[in-house]
Parts: structure tokens; sequence; C-alpha cells
């Protein structure tokens, strides 16, 4: 079982179906489980598929994409989502394309410890994202100027704080309805993967 409702497939889907799914396909040409779960409610299929490509895939961005694979990976194993760690590690790791730095890096992010891979402006970044994920109420403007001491520009700590918000809404989501990865093609797309 690949999630904990059911899940309608491609050939009993209606027309509104039919078009969120093509929508939602990979560039393998199936719907990954994050995406079909929506599949009794096309329109939150939609609307999740333009914000994940909006928050993650998005040519305007300009954080580097392993370091933004990286962010979505440590705030999945802030919520224990094995299911986005599973896919976003895995994007992060080809991105990386260093097996030990990419080791080092996982390690660290598992220990809870992202100072023993990171420092400076990554480190700072990576703390924004554990607060922001386990204490949102105690952030405070403090939070954003420090990132922007550490080099970055608001147009990147926006950026950033899209997808750890986006990981943290669909972390819950995948987790509240027992989403897995069975039946799906775990790991790097070229473009356009699924959370």
């Amino acid at each position: 079982m690949s999630a904990w409702i059911r899940m309608i497939d491609d050939d009993e889907a209606g027309d509104d179906l039919k078009d969120a799914l093509k929508l939602a396909r990979t560039p393998h040409g199936t719907v990954d489980n994050v995406m079909r779960v929506h599949s009794l409610r096309p329109s939150t299929m939609r609307g999740h598929v333009i914000l994940y490509r909006a928050a993650l895939h998005d040519d305007g961005n300009t954080l580097a994409p392993w370091l933004q694979e990286a962010v979505s990976s440590y705030v999945s194993l802030l919520n224990g989502c094995a299911y986005s760690f599973a896919n976003h590690w895995a994007n992060a790791r080809h991105l990386i394309d260093d097996d030990e730095r990419a080791d080092t890096i996982e390690k660290a992010l598992r220990a809870g410890r992202p100072g023993d891979a990171f420092s400076g402006a990554e480190l700072a970044l990576l703390a924004y994202a554990r607060k922001l994920t386990l204490e949102p109420g105690a952030m405070v403007e403090d939070d954003v100027r420090h990132l922007r001491a550490a080099g970055f520009d608001d147009g990147q700590i926006l950026e950033a704080n899209q997808i750890i918000g986006y990981f943290n809404y669909v972390n819950r989501s995948l987790n509240g309805l027992g989403v897995t990865t069975e039946g799906d093609v775990v790991g790097y797309y070229a473009e356009n993967s699924t959370a």
C-alpha cells in the first residue's frame, strides 16, 4: 500500500483528474505518490505541483540547486519524513557530485549537527531552516538579519523561506496520509522532480 487513503489510477481518472495528472507527470512519464495522493481532489494536485515547482525548480532561483536540495533534505529529516528525504537526498547527492562530501553532509544532517559539514552562510541557512521548522513561533527579525549578514540577499532569503515552508507543508501531508515511495522512481530527475 502506498498511502492510507485511496488513490485513483490513470485508467479510472475522469477528465479533470486526467488534466491534473498530465501536469504532475515526471520526466519518466509517471506520477509520484506525493502528487497522486491528491487524486480525489484534482484542484489540490494542481496547486501542489505549481507550488512545488515555484519553490524548488524555478529558473529565477539563485541559491545553488544542491543547497536547495540539502535544505529540503534537512527539513525532511527534522520532520521525520522518509518520503521527502529519500527523494531529495538522492537529488542533493547527485548534485553534490562528490560521494565523500555527500557522505559527510548526510552524516552531519542525520546527527542533527550540520556544523560538522557546513560553515558560514550555508550553516546560517541550515540554522534558519531548523528554527523555522521546529520553532516557527519563535522567529524574529534578527533571524533574517543574520542571513543577510551571512551574505544572502533578500531574494535568496525568500527562496529559502519558501523551500522550508513548502517542505514543512509536504512532510506533514505525506506523513499524515501514510504516503510511501512504493512504485515511485526515487531520485534525481533532470527537471521538475517531485517531493
